[in-house]
């Protein structure tokens, strides 16, 4: 396991500003209230560690097959319907969204591998990432990939609590299949729109891991 670059800083941040705190609360505390200056110390500990999970890179056997389209993230499936797409297609695709927590690991990868022939990052609300309109109306990066079997648009999207959505592809670019493709700060969403008629792999509820469950087949 590797922690992302993406969190260096501000676990370092996080690091310096709990031990400016553990000192202020030993020094003013611990004599009179030594239960609540080990408290403070046991919960900012506790809290620290979770920081730097959060930005947590697992070592995987990620799943490289031209025919298949992969999870680009971590998480949990909350939508599988057809959608019109206002976008980029103006038609209808299949949409597959991946609700991520906190917990989960939130390095984003490629679904498929191909030319990017879209990127685009889009303003927006902050509202909770499992609410319908969160795909058209909240802060998201929009990002379209295509190869010989077509195209797939991923969107990252921001939620209630994620306020930073980094994307690192370029029109033009070539994706390798789950390759990195960005990272989103605390908790969020991931919807892939892909052609109609696509062979869906997952269910609703199901737990996917980024670059490796199979999400469908084009």
């Amino acid at each position: 396991m590797t922690i992302h670059r993406e969190g260096i800083k501000t676990i370092v941040i996080t690091a310096i500003l709990f031990g400016a705190i553990n000192l202020a609360s030993f020094y003013f505390l611990s004599y009179n209230y030594p239960w609540l200056s080990w408290t403070i110390f046991l919960v900012s500990i506790v809290f620290w560690l979770f920081i730097v999970s959060f930005f947590r890179i697992p070592s995987r056997n990620l799943v490289i097959n031209e025919g298949y389209v992969i999870a680009p993230a971590d998480g949990k499936v909350v939508v599988i319907e057809e959608v019109y797409d206002e976008e980029y297609f103006k038609d209808k695709r299949l949409q597959l969204s991946i609700f991520m927590s906190p917990a989960n690991v939130h390095q984003n990868r490629n679904p498929i591998s191909g030319e990017v022939v879209y990127s685009k990052y889009h303003k927006g609300k902050y509202l909770v990432a499992w609410h319908p309109k969160s795909s058209t109306e909240n802060e998201r990066h929009s990002v379209v990939i295509m190869n010989n079997n077509g195209e797939v648009l991923v969107k990252q999207i921001a939620g209630a609590v994620a306020r930073r959505i980094i994307n690192y592809l370029k029109v033009g670019q070539k994706a390798d299949q789950a390759a990195e493709m960005g990272f989103i700060k605390f908790g969020s969403r991931v919807d892939v729109l892909l052609p109609i008629g696509s062979k869906v792999d997952v269910k609703i509820n199901q737990v996917v891991t980024g670059g490796v469950t199979v999400l469908a087949r084009i």
